[in-house]
């Protein structure tokens, strides 16, 4: 099953993410992302940069794009919660997996964990102690409108299972 675009259908790509999470604690399950990835990590081996087919993302590419949506959730957590109603800026994440991501010199897969694990745990943190009523507080998302700190919170941790499992089918179909 493809997931909507996220710019031709941006409710529909707010829907698919949040229907990944279900009910499950949006807390926990990203908590426990950082864990998966290094279980993932122990098991690719050679094949972390072999891309499943031309144009799809390798194991290192998804890794790529958490540690950049990680990022940019970071400053739009706390942008919400700080401003009224900030603007909220969207990305091209092929730009930014493609430029940022360079196989010259080789990024390491540690390198990228190194940025998502401690921003993963503040992001985490941040969110247990934000007040349930602060949660609510909006900003303006370039692509898809109005977007609370709540919905942004629960749906990075549907995007987290869609590219965990986009990662696993990458290193299923390069083996």
């Amino acid at each position: 099953m493809s997931s909507p675009d996220p710019i031709s259908d941006p409710q529909g790509y707010q829907q698919h993410l949040l229907d990944l999470l279900g009910d499950d604690d949006p807390a926990e399950v990203q908590a426990a992302t950082p864990a998966r990835l290094r279980t993932l990590l122990d098991e690719v081996g050679d094949d972390l940069r072999a891309l499943p087919e031309p144009g799809e993302w390798s194991v290192f590419g998804c890794l790529a794009h958490l540690a950049d949506a990680e990022v940019v959730m970071s400053a739009r957590y706390r942008w919400v919660l700080a401003q009224d109603e900030p603007p909220l800026v969207g990305y091209d994440q092929d730009l930014w997996v493609d430029h940022l991501h360079t196989e010259e010199p080789q990024e390491s897969p540690e390198s990228l964990l190194a940025v998502f694990e401690p921003l993963r745990r503040a992001n985490v943190e941040l969110w247990q102690r934000t007040p349930v009523e602060s949660r609510s507080r909006v900003g303006q998302h370039a692509e898809r409108g109005p977007e609370s700190y709540d919905l942004a919170f629960r749906m990075i941790a549907g995007h987290d299972r869609f590219h965990m499992a986009q990662a696993e089918r990458a290193l299923a179909a390069v083996r």
